[in-house]
């Protein structure tokens, strides 16, 4: 039977909750389900991803942009907007991805006869939330009709009432059809210039051994609040010509260089979407051995290196390690590349697409 599936989020910006839904609404409506996009983005804003020709959108900005508003006031536009979207009984199933958006669309479609799945994306320890957000999530949880989560470890932080119908589902990675030619004595870093993404700690930690590798470039793509802050600390360091920020790639995996080093330095994370890529790519890894994700991710000594959350003094010891040894660089590119192929989008599709079928 064809279905009509709703894909809740705020926006259709670079991140890597836009890249998953690009690629499971594909494949939705390449099984002969119709697919729609509501978004929180102005009619017109060009989307980061590609998206099948075939998936329809819905964007929702309006006055609840103004910021001049109180929030209650622009929560509740947003509230109504999304209520008289997911309304009329054109849709059999609601997906809905992160945590606000997860709330929001869990009261807009009270009443309505349609289940609801919601997917965290990111650590729900570490991220910040009034307590009212997190009432709120504990209330309204009870209402989906399935939650899915990205590692085991982020399934456990659930209440035993929720975790009951929690389904543990990594991210999908795909790859781009051409993937760039290496660049040589390159690091490279991605995500949203955000404390969350630790890229601080990365500067601080190449610092420590950029003397020993004066040929070496640090380059962290991405763009966000504290691109200032980043700018600043790499001045001081005396590496403004050394450490690049160019900003979100042109394309989606622009920044891929296979063969060289990739950091994860988030201080916390969901499922790092960009460590996989990079794995998939073969590229050879060093993340932080933050909660969630790496450690489900890489396989310690062999398709990567782990280190202690935070710690730039391990940090830089393991990039030292990486620049000064191309045979180790290129043993744990090779490693991570073969085990990438557990995230590979037919694979994790298919249990997306197993947990849509069995939601009624």
């Amino acid at each position: 039977m064809t279905r009509h599936v709703a894909f809740v989020l705020a926006g259709i910006g670079a991140g890597g909750a836009e890249r998953v839904i690009a690629l499971l609404s594909a494949m939705v409506v390449e099984r002969g389900w119709q697919a729609t996009i509501i978004s929180f983005d102005r009619p017109g804003n060009a989307a980061y991803h590609d998206f099948h020709p075939d998936v329809r959108f819905i964007f929702l900005a309006d006055r609840a942009n103004n910021r001049k508003l109180p929030k209650p006031l622009r929560m509740a536009i947003r509230l109504f907007a999304l209520r008289k979207a997911l309304a009329g009984g054109r849709f059999q199933l609601i997906v809905s991805f992160l945590t606000k958006i997860n709330a929001l669309t869990l009261l807009a479609s009270i009443g309505l006869p349609v289940p609801v799945i919601v997917s965290e994306r990111n650590n729900p320890l570490r991220q910040r939330a009034n307590p009212i957000w997190r009432w709120l999530l504990a209330l309204l949880y009870r209402r989906a009709a399935a939650i899915v989560m990205q590692t085991e470890r982020s399934r456990k932080c659930l209440p035993p009432a929720q975790r009951a119908r929690a389904h543990v589902i990594a991210n999908p990675i795909a790859l781009p059809a051409a993937i760039p030619e290496p660049v040589e004595q390159r690091i490279t870093a991605v995500g949203r210039l955000t404390e969350q993404k630790g890229f601080d700690l990365l500067i601080d930690a190449f610092a420590r051994i950029a003397s020993s590798y004066p040929e070496w470039t640090l380059v962290i793509w991405g763009d966000g609040p504290l691109r200032a802050m980043l700018q600043r600390r790499s001045i001081d360091h005396g590496l403004a010509h050394r450490i690049v920020l160019p900003g979100v790639s042109r394309d989606h995996g622009a920044w891929i260089n296979p063969g060289q080093i990739f950091v994860l330095c988030s201080r916390y994370e969901g499922f790092p979407n960009v460590l996989a890529e990079a794995m998939a790519a073969g590229m050879a890894p060093v993340a932080f051995d933050c909660e969630f994700g790496p450690s489900e991710i890489i396989n310690q000594g062999v398709s990567g290196l782990l280190v202690p959350a935070e710690d730039i003094d391990s940090l830089a010891d393991r990039l030292h390690a990486l620049m000064g040894s191309p045979v180790l660089r290129a043993s744990l590119a090779s490693a991570a590349s073969n085990s990438a192929f557990r995230f590979e989008l037919d694979h994790v599709g298919g249990q997306w697409l197993t947990l849509m079928d069995s939601t009624r």
